[in-house]
This record gives structure tokens, sequence and C-alpha cells, in this order.
């Protein structure tokens, strides 16, 4: 039950990481600093939200 809180958690984390690099996208920020910024925010955003939906597709439910 643990891991599959735990795979929500890095869900909504790499979730709310792609937004914020589609958000930083989006405003067409040009500046090196900017572009680094997004890339950061978009990889992690992948990472966490493949690393959660994997903990919660692998994780089995146990009968009470």
């Amino acid at each position: 039950m643990e891991k599959r809180i735990l795979g929500i958690f890095f869900s909504l984390l790499g979730t709310v990481g792609l937004i914020l690099a589609a958000a930083n996208f989006v405003s067409g920020a040009s500046k090196t600093k900017d572009i680094k910024l997004m890339a950061i925010y978009a990889i992690l955003g992948l990472v966490f939200f493949i690393a959660g939906i994997g903990l919660i597709r692998n994780t089995k439910d146990r009968p009470s």
C-alpha cells in the first residue's frame, strides 16, 4: 500500500514538473538560463512521472 501512495506522489510531482516545463516553453523564454530550466523541469518531471506510474502499475493489491 505504501508503494502505491509513493507512486501517486511521484506521478503528481512529475505532472507538476511537466506543467512547469510547458508553461516555461509557452512563455517564449529564449535566454540560455530559461532553456536550461525548462529542460531540467521536463527531464525531472518525466523521470518522476514514469517512476510513479511504474510503482502504481507493479504494486499488487493484497487482501486484508
